[in-house]
């Protein structure tokens, strides 16, 4: 059996004012720098110990891991960080507030927009400043594979290759794998190796910063999952990314 830990990150600052944030490259609030502090010392009281780790080019992500990596003495470990585990593009609502939106455009099209598989918010404009194709950090991906906008069903077609070609080698060699990434990156990852259908992946929602251990057999099949940490605080999390798009 092969044992992975999972990890979206910690609280965002637009995550705390409930906006639509995508590839926009915010920071963590404060209490997503304690919740990160937090997942790292639920990782060294459980002994969890890691030979690699991967991540995304979105700081929240990259800090979370810095401070997870620095609570399990693992801040020597090597790190590989990839576009491919982005948090999905949402496109033109990138930075709009999801409760004004929902109260805008109705609950049930926030809801689309946020879980469907296959629907895509509105496309961001090209001409956009904000267009991936204008950031530095991006520069070596090939323009027409950089998204306008995504559905989770594009957000899996950009994780998968990574997953199969970069993480899951390292995986099979006997490496312990620690990902910091984001909520529809992990969503994706799931999907594909829980088999879920469409339904299924709508309504699963990651709680941030809560260590996630996911078990495979040596075949990389998915045996089991466990949230690591108090139930009761997971659930309260859980709950409260599924009511983000509500209107208040």
């Amino acid at each position: 059996m092969k044992k992975i830990i999972v990890l979206r990150h910690g609280e965002s600052v637009w995550n705390k004012e409930n906006r639509f944030t995508g590839w926009k490259d915010v920071e963590l609030s404060a209490l997503g720098r304690e919740e990160a502090v937090r997942a790292g010392k639920v990782l060294k009281a459980e002994g969890f110990e890691f030979d690699l780790a991967f991540t995304s080019v979105l700081k929240r992500a990259i800090h979370t891991l810095d401070s997870v990596l620095t609570e399990t003495d693992h801040a020597w470990l090597p790190v590989e960080k990839s576009w491919r585990l982005n948090e999905r593009h949402y496109g033109a609502l990138t930075g709009l507030n999801k409760a004004e939106t929902a109260a805008k455009h109705g609950e049930d099209q926030v809801k689309i927009w946020r879980r469907s598989y296959a629907t895509p918010p509105p496309p961001l404009s090209k001409d956009s400043p904000e267009h991936p194709s204008r950031e530095r950090r991006y520069k070596d991906v090939p323009r027409e594979l950089l998204p306008d906008s995504e559905a989770l069903k594009q957000t899996v077609e950009r994780v998968l290759p990574y997953w199969n070609e970069r993480i899951v080698p390292q995986i099979k060699a006997g490496k312990r794998v620690l990902i910091a990434a984001h909520g529809n990156s992990i969503r994706a990852l799931l999907k594909h190796l829980e088999n879920m259908s469409e339904d299924e992946i709508l309504e699963v929602n990651i709680p941030t910063a809560v260590p996630l251990e996911i078990t495979l057999d040596d075949g990389m099949k998915f045996v089991s999952k466990r949230y690591l940490g108090d139930p009761e605080e997971i659930a309260k999390a859980t709950h409260a990314v599924a009511n983000q798009g509500k209107a208040k």
